[in-house]
């Protein structure tokens, strides 16, 4: 990926919020990009998308020690993060992966926390 993997990551996001507020009204999805880990020293940059009507939130790490690859879970807004992360590397996402994470995880019933 020739640019920053942060502004990438970025781009897709917005990309996919837009789609899912076109047509998913009722997800009312919030991206944010966080510089804590950055400010506490840990070198990776953190961005949340956050579904306030369910408390869920999809946590995604671009950790510089492993460049190319993108850290997610899926977690709730309450437990913040967990000890669990999946990997993929970040040639293989794209608008639409992110879209369908947002879709899928943010609409799905309640009772089923992860994906």
């Amino acid at each position: 990926m020739s640019e920053d993997p942060l502004k990438a990551l970025s781009d897709m996001a917005s990309d996919a919020h837009t789609r899912i507020q076109a047509t998913h009204q009722h997800i009312n999805a919030v991206v944010e990009v966080r510089r804590g880990m950055r400010d506490a020293g840990i070198p990776a940059d953190v961005m949340t998308i956050d579904c306030l009507r369910t408390g869920r939130r999809i946590t995604l790490i671009l950790h510089d020690e492993q460049p190319g690859v993108l850290l997610y879970q899926f977690v709730t807004m309450k437990d913040e993060v967990g000890d669990d992360f999946k990997q993929i590397a970040l040639s293989e996402v794209n608008t639409d992966t992110l879209f369908d994470w947002m879709q899928d995880y943010f609409d799905s019933p309640l009772n089923n926390s992860a994906l």
